[in-house]
């Protein structure tokens, strides 16, 4: 009889937390550890009233030597600021040292993976843009693009799926406009799917890929955007070491003028540090 009253007890609890499971809602979160993959964004989200600082750091090609200590005397840029309206839209502002491009996003979530009562297969984002570049340019005719030429704008929608505590995965289809072109072999509208991956390590370490390919003809010498990194999550910062084969920081930068080819050596070193605040 008191082996039955023993057993029962211990049945009993783990019963309950069956019956918990199946009629709570639990929405799955940390696919990533960063709301960037690397540069593209990820399915990640701020919470409301939470302040990104981040900055992203791309050094010059590591092929260079010895003599341009790897590619680490030269170095380009980006500082931006993403804040949590709530937790499924997210604002930011960026200014990039190369071309002395501005930045503007809007990032809002459309579904959020879940288990439990409510089951939800993926999380869906949709994130829109807009660039315009300040740094002094003229075109190859003589014509000095005025701000509506310089300007930029790009949607996105990416839809993403955290598989298990380990691995995941998101697409990302993107639709960029540029006002003016200098080179007529490219068009001014283009698309481009790319992926993300993260694969864990540890609590506080993970592996991270991101891939974009532009189905829209590049002219020659200019290749589709390849990164590869590590991400240290140390709770108010992530910090992201990588390598890749592009030099700008934005959707624009990165999916039209990547010029040096992954495979072939052509890479660069860089970091992203993101500080968060909790403002609100």
């Amino acid at each position: 009889m008191a082996a039955a009253c023993c057993l029962l007890m211990a049945v009993r609890p783990a019963s309950a937390q069956e019956d918990i499971t199946d009629t709570v809602t639990q929405k799955v979160t940390q696919a990533f550890y960063s709301t960037r993959v690397i540069q593209s964004q990820s399915i990640e989200m701020l919470h409301k009233g939470n302040l990104d600082v981040r900055i992203l750091h791309r050094f010059g090609p590591v092929d260079q030597g010895i003599k341009e200590l790897f590619g680490i005397d030269q170095a380009s840029m980006r500082m931006g600021f993403d804040y949590g309206i709530s937790d499924h839209l997210t604002i930011g502002i960026g200014r990039s040292t190369y071309r002395k491009e501005y930045d503007a996003l809007f990032k809002l979530r459309m579904l959020q993976q879940s288990r439990g009562s409510r089951t939800v297969p993926l999380s869906i984002i949709l994130t829109a843009g807009a660039m315009i570049r300040t740094a002094d340019e003229t075109a190859q005719n003589g014509y000095k693009p005025d701000a509506g030429d310089r300007t930029s704008f790009y949607g996105q929608l990416i839809a993403g799926r955290k598989f298990n505590r380990q691995f995941s995965f998101q697409l990302i289809q993107t639709l960029l406009h540029m006002n003016y072109v200098n080179d007529g072999t490219l068009a001014n509208t283009l698309y481009a799917l790319g992926g993300g991956a993260r694969y864990r390590l540890s609590k506080r370490l993970a592996l991270t890929l991101e891939y974009n390919h532009v189905f829209s003809n590049l002219p020659a010498g200019y290749y589709n955007p390849l990164s590869a990194g590590l991400d240290i999550e140390t709770g108010g910062h992530v910090f992201q070491l990588h390598f890749s084969n592009s030099t700008g920081m934005n959707e624009r930068a990165f999916l039209t003028e990547t010029t040096d080819r992954f495979f072939k050596g052509e890479i660069r070193f860089g970091f992203n540090l993101s500080r968060m605040f909790q403002l609100h």
